[in-house]
């Protein structure tokens, strides 16, 4: 049972992540007519974006690991903006009214931001 809370615990502070870019950073919008159907494309969104990092971001750090020790790090906000793109691409193949315009600003300080904020959000939720 620990595991399914600190799930949705993690799926919240996402969804709730997200919601929060999209008021503040340009090029990221939600464009639904109801708040229900606002809560759910965003609980869609963080799961998606929960699936490309969980299998994509590992795949890409061990293939790309002379990248990371070259740029000292530095190339995992591109790699963390393209993943947040992605997330975005998967989101409008599946009608979900959430978009991302472009990569920057909207994908690199998006990824920033909700990074940034879940751990925030994390820090303060008990997940255990």
């Amino acid at each position: 049972m620990g595991f399914l809370k600190s799930l949705i615990i993690r799926l919240a502070t996402t969804a709730l992540a997200f919601w929060l870019a999209t008021l503040l950073i340009p090029g990221l919008s939600l464009d639904t007519d109801s708040v229900l159907e606002a809560v759910t494309t965003l609980i869609f969104v963080a799961a998606i974006f929960g699936l490309v990092n969980a299998v994509l971001q590992p795949l890409i750090k061990t293939v790309g690991c002379a990248f990371y020790l070259l740029t000292l790090g530095l190339i995992a906000v591109v790699v963390n903006g393209l993943l947040f793109l992605l997330t975005g691409w998967i989101a409008e193949q599946l009608s979900l009214p959430f978009e991302v315009d472009n990569f920057w600003p909207a994908a690199v300080l998006g990824a920033l931001f909700v990074g940034i904020v879940t751990w925030l959000l994390g820090l303060v939720m008990d997940r255990d």
